[in-house]
């Protein structure tokens, strides 16, 4: 079914679904200090997964499982649980906005492998934003820098899972309900976490308001995800893509106002030419597609 064009809806939706996994990111560093990060992928698909049966299911029902691809559905929700677990990982290590730039390689790596994977054509443009924005993580992980190095080699791994989840959506989302695929990645999430219980190690007695905020990552997991879906209702990927880089305005904000930390002038470089080569790569996808 087809959805009427509403551009400024459509970003002011992106702009406060990445306003929400900032949030996201956020709450998890704080908690990360305190609580065994598998324990915290698990209150974060649960409580995505409660609100999707409270508020979805009474109207879906089965609709929520039923799919052509239930293989390529589990894979994809089994690459964000991977996603969801890095990022946390490498935000115990890092700053929040150095881990949230590092992480947005992803669409480089993806302009990367939509080639083979996809068979989409790549012009000189998209490889040159590609080549450039490395050189801005280059100036990130830098020899020599602060950064922890197991905080980066966890950031690049989340870019890794992240870069074949998103292959996966493209793959996927000419056929699949885009609410069963999110509902997928809540419930696959939520029951390979619990089934990993065993192994999470002993967690420490919650203290008061950490309950909130652990409520709080599946909020605003499951919140930024169901806004992204409706932006890409009301406006193409073409116009959309560009705003996905002000994430890395609203980590850097919360990570002054929260943790006290600004990236130094390098990192700062770095951020700066990572999120430029995207929005290159996006004005390059978007000509190229008015052109197809």
């Amino acid at each position: 079914m087809s959805h009427p064009s509403h551009p400024l809806r459509g970003v002011l939706l992106m702009l406060a679904a990445v306003f929400f996994f900032a949030l996201l990111d956020a709450t998890s560093k704080t908690l990360a200090a305190t609580y065994p990060i598998p324990f915290l992928a698990w209150a974060r698909y649960l409580v995505h997964c409660l609100l999707m049966l409270v508020f979805l299911g009474p109207r879906l029902g089965r609709g929520l499982l039923s799919t052509r691809r239930p293989g390529l559905q589990i894979l994809r929700a089994l690459l964000l649980v991977g996603v969801t677990a890095c990022m946390m990982a490498a935000l115990r290590n890092m700053p929040l906005a150095e881990t949230t730039a590092v992480v947005f390689i992803t669409p480089l790596l993806v302009a990367i492998l939509a080639r083979p994977w996809l068979g989409e054509k790549i012009g000189l443009n998209r490889w040159l934003a590609v080549g450039i924005g490395f050189i801005g993580v280059l100036f990130i992980a830098r020899p020599g820098g602060d950064l922890n190095l197991e905080g980066i080699a966890w950031a690049l791994a989340c870019a890794g899972c992240y870069t074949v989840y998103q292959l996966l959506t493209r793959q996927l989302s000419p056929t699949e309900n885009t609410l069963t695929m999110l509902f997928y990645t809540a419930l696959v999430g939520t029951l390979t976490m619990t089934l990993a219980a065993p192994w999470f190690g002993a967690v420490p007695a919650i203290r008061g308001w950490d309950w909130a905020l652990l409520c709080a990552m599946g909020l605003f997991g499951g919140s930024g995800h169901f806004l992204l879906i409706a932006a890409f209702r009301h406006a193409p990927a073409s116009t959309l893509s560009p705003f996905l880089y002000v994430q890395l305005l609203w980590a850097t904000l919360l990570g002054w106002i929260v943790f006290g930390h600004l990236p130094d002038g390098l990192t700062t470089a770095g951020m700066a030419v990572i999120a430029g080569s995207g929005l290159w790569l996006a004005l390059a996808q978007r000509r190229e597609s008015r052109r197809g």
